[in-house]
């Protein structure tokens, strides 16, 4: 298994109140974690794009903050997650160059996750009346944008410096979705609140499949499973849940809940701007025992990961700064997770799968 980070801008307004200047210090914190998550063992750092979304998300250039990160960086994967590749906001022609260039700059360590978007505020901005003409734009660009890197007819340059191309990844939560992905042997990327098990015949069926993809879109298939999650791991187990009782994590899934429109609501969950009750140290213990969230000590990380380990997930990734945690104090747990636990689970520390997967399918490219 391997491990990264998921860069999304948020700015709750309750940091924004103490601190006039937090979307930029926030920006900014999310360079900084995404530079030291390489110095901690981690092999991914992923950015999300979102529109208009205040609050949950201002990170609406995602082609701007990753080479940034690679620029300050060595080794570590930097990917899209997800960039939306329906026309109206990103051209796949321009998709095709962004991702190459991207591809050279890293010198083959940019990973191109895509979707569709998951808002009808961010959709609605730019034109598309419902969520539901997304599934075709998404479909259109999905199939063009490896065809434009084969064959490069309108002169689509620069061609990508990863042969055939660099990973592809969608974002995928629904069982179609996932079925989706296996039958065009893409990567998943799946975001979740909920119990390991919840996603378990999604990733049984969606590993099934992947082994022989109907319909595959690009030149080798990505047989990946990544899942972004929470991570609050401490030496000291006690210190660890009171700091993930205090950082908003419910604050956070107000905000999912409040702009996401396209998932289900949960029964039950408060009308915006009411807001549910902040977990307790003791609620987070039991959510830690069920490798909901990844939180304790190390020995608590390491029986949590074994649990999505086994569900046949890839990469798990943490998402520190979408709650309201300093970042020294994110760092902290960076550090111990990366001395502490990434090495019982990562067997190839010098090699990322998806390039290993590519290099099996395509030994001569």
């Amino acid at each position: 298994m391997e491990f990264g980070v998921f860069a999304q801008g948020a700015v709750p307004a309750p940091m924004l109140a103490v601190d006039p200047q937090a979307e930029h210090h926030r920006l900014m914190d999310n360079v900084e974690l995404g530079v030291h998550a390489e110095s901690c063992g981690f092999k991914y750092v992923w950015a999300s794009e979102h529109h208009f979304l205040r609050e949950y998300s201002h990170m609406s250039c995602p082609e701007v903050y990753l080479p940034f990160v690679a620029a300050r960086t060595e080794r570590i994967h930097v990917g899209s997650a997800i960039v939306n590749i329906t026309a109206p906001v990103n051209h796949p022609y321009r998709t095709a160059e962004r991702a190459a260039m991207l591809d050279h700059l890293t010198e083959g360590r940019f990973e191109l996750g895509t979707g569709r978007g998951s808002s009808s505020t961010e959709t609605s901005g730019f034109g598309i009346e419902t969520m539901d003409e997304t599934k075709e734009l998404w479909a259109e660009s999905a199939r063009l944008i490896p065809e434009l890197w084969r064959d490069p007819a309108r002169n689509v340059l620069p061609e990508p410096y990863t042969k055939p191309h660099p990973p592809l990844w969608v974002a995928a939560g629904s069982p179609s979705t996932f079925e989706k992905a296996a039958r065009h042997g893409l990567g998943v990327i799946c975001f979740t609140f909920g119990a390991p098990e919840s996603l378990a015949p999604l990733i049984a069926t969606y590993k099934e499949l992947v082994q022989d993809p109907s319909d595959p879109l690009g030149d080798w298939v990505n047989d990946n499973v990544m899942v972004v999650n929470q991570m609050v791991v401490l030496d000291d187990r006690d210190e660890a849940f009171a700091l993930a009782s205090r950082i908003g994590f419910s604050y956070y899934q107000a905000l999912v809940v409040r702009w996401l429109d396209s998932f289900p609501r949960p029964a039950g969950f408060p009308q915006w701007p009411e807001l549910p009750p902040e977990p307790t140290p003791e609620m987070l213990e039991i959510a830690a025992g069920m490798g909901a969230m990844i939180c304790g000590d190390p020995d608590d990380a390491r029986k949590g990961i074994a649990v999505w380990e086994a569900l046949g997930v890839d990469q798990l990734v943490f998402s520190p700064l979408t709650a309201q945690i300093t970042l020294d104090d994110a760092k902290r747990t960076m550090d111990v997770f990366g001395r502490e636990v990434i090495p019982h689970f990562d067997r190839h520390p010098e090699v990322h799968r998806t390039t290993m997967l590519r290099e099996a399918q395509c030994p001569t490219a």
